[in-house]
């Protein structure tokens, strides 16, 4: 069950033997043990390929529903690779992925990997600018995507692949060796504290997810789980915490393509793939909060992007019949953290647990572990944790402080539970106190009036800085003066006399990454306006 055992950690009867015992015994013993060889194409598809051809990888629900077995994905795989080859890429050249969830997004990134190309993942709902400032950037000079992709690409001077274009017969050419820390995979940042930047990943990453992957889904890899998000593969949450775990762990993961995601589709995806885990983003999960929905059928629910309140883990309970298990990363170092009902009890505000083989830490100025709020930090030696940013050796260098990665995150450590604070750029100081506003943000989820919040600090010349939030109503409530007041004191008896938002603005939509997060830099600037123009 576990493909993050055996060669490159503790061997598959002492992780037995580790998972009947407590989890501080389990990360004390964990060790990484790369192979000198290791190559993604061969995690994920050609080993399963060649040992088990007619087992179930994915399902695809995109039309109709047809189940691909790991020999099918072979087979196309190497027909893009035929393809990549006559457009003449080589080991390191860099290969654009311009798809949703398909088969062949999958195929791509394995054709890209088996080659030892470095495949580059790219959202299909990017506009013009975005496209071209990651293809600037990374030199990509082909790209494997759909007919809308190829016009959407007009005049950039790619050579763009299609499925049409892909020949029939397969290529003779052998795979090229790789090692863990050859690069495999360029992934650009959301943009959420300023330009997007390319972490670039070796082909270690998957190793280094999987230990994350499993814990978030209570042992991923049991009898009869199915697999599936609504977060889309271009970005690391979708392509690797679920497209690739669940390859690499012989687990079926649904495809579909979604033009808009509705609770309704949330649904009827999980009764048609048989979904047993998922992976929902939290904007997901407000999403289906606020609609009633509930969802049968379901062994494990994993959320990672920003921390659920313990309103929302109860009703998780409630509407999804399991705990929700929060983890924590980001696209430079993902799946550090995690909680995991199989190991341990959820402790309510704290995202988790350090994940077997991440040796994460609260840092201060100085770079060594400290008690109390400090900058969260993952210990150099992570198999999840990028190379470099692409072409910034600076930003790159900038990046750590002696031997911890900084994550740009504040939080707090206590008895091993990591409590996220929030952004370092996000927290607010206010008459002396430091206020982290995904708190208030959560608290402010819990009023049958609010369907999505963003809270930042506002410049003020008494206090330094006030709490205020941007609240996005539901449908039908009227934002008012009274229903403002309402809210602020809904947090006031709830958090602390301090940190309640002294002003409450309603807003029909908030500004957000294309991951579903609050891009609180932009609302920061909305409130430093708004200060500007009544000084």
């Amino acid at each position: 069950m576990a493909v993050w055992c055996g060669a490159w950690g503790p061997t598959m009867s002492e992780m037995r033997m580790l998972r009947r015992r407590p989890y501080e015994e389990m990360h004390a013993r964990f060790r990484w043990d790369l192979p000198e060889t290791l190559n993604m194409a061969e995690q994920v598809c050609d080993g399963w390929a060649a040992t088990d051809p007619d087992r179930i990888a994915v399902i695809d629900l995109t039309d109709g529903r047809r189940g691909w077995t790991y020999g099918e994905l072979w087979k196309l795989s190497r027909r893009v690779e035929g393809a990549l080859i006559e457009k003449g890429v080589m080991r390191g050249d860099r290969v654009g992925v311009l798809l949703s969830q398909s088969p062949l997004t999958l195929a791509a990134h394995i054709a890209a990997w088996r080659l030892g190309a470095i495949s580059v993942p790219l959202f299909k709902l990017f506009r013009r600018g975005a496209l071209e400032s990651r293809i600037r950037d990374s030199g990509l000079g082909v790209v494997v995507s759909d007919a809308e992709g190829r016009a959407a690409l007009d005049g950039l001077g790619l050579a763009v692949l299609t499925e049409a274009d892909l020949g029939k017969g397969l290529p003779s050419s052998a795979g090229i060796e790789t090692g863990p820390d050859d690069a495999a995979v360029l992934i650009y940042t959301s943009g959420t504290t300023g330009a997007p930047k390319g972490a670039l990943h070796g082909h270690r990453v998957l190793t280094g997810h999987l230990p994350g992957v499993e814990m978030s889904h209570d042992f991923l890899g049991r009898r009869g789980d199915v697999l599936w998000t609504p977060a889309d593969w271009a970005w690391i949450g979708g392509l690797f915490d679920v497209a690739m775990p669940g390859l690499a762990l012989g687990v079926p993961v649904v495809a579909c393509r979604l033009p808009k995601f509705t609770p309704e589709d949330c649904v009827r995806i999980c009764r048609e793939g048989a979904v047993r885990n998922v992976f929902f983003p939290p904007t997901v999960l407000r999403m289906l909060q606020a609609s009633d929905t509930r969802i049968e059928g379901l062994r494990s629910v994993a959320s990672g992007g920003e921390p659920l309140g313990a309103e929302m883990l109860a009703w998780g309970r409630d509407a999804l019949g399991v705990s929700i298990n929060e983890f924590y990363g980001q696209t430079e170092c993902n799946m550090v953290a995690s909680s995991c009902g199989d190991l341990f009890s959820p402790r309510p505000g704290y995202i988790g647990r350090a994940v077997p083989g991440h040796h994460v830490a609260v840092v201060g100025p100085d770079g060594t572990p400290c008690d109390g709020e400090g900058d969260v930090a993952v210990k150099r030696g992570s198999a999840s944790m990028m190379l470099e940013y692409w072409r910034k050796p600076a930003e790159t260098r900038a990046k750590f402080r002696g031997r911890w990665m900084l994550t740009g995150d504040r939080g707090v450590l206590e008895d091993g539970f990591l409590r996220f604070v929030g952004r370092e750029d996000d927290v607010i100081t206010s008459s002396g106190y430091r206020i982290g506003p995904s708190e208030i943000e959560d608290c402010l989820m819990t009023h049958d009036a609010v369907a999505n919040v963003g809270v930042v600090g506002k410049p003020d010349q008494m206090r330094t800085e006030i709490v205020k939030a941007y609240v996005v109503l539901r449908e039908g409530v009227e934002g008012t003066d009274a229903l403002a007041a309402e809210l602020a004191e809904w947090v006031k008896a709830r958090l602390a006399s301090y940190s309640y938002p002294r002003e409450v603005a309603f807003l029909p939509e908030l500004p957000m990454t294309v991951t579903g997060k609050v891009i609180r830099k932009d609302l920061k600037a909305r409130a430093a306006a708004e200060k500007e123009d009544e000084t």
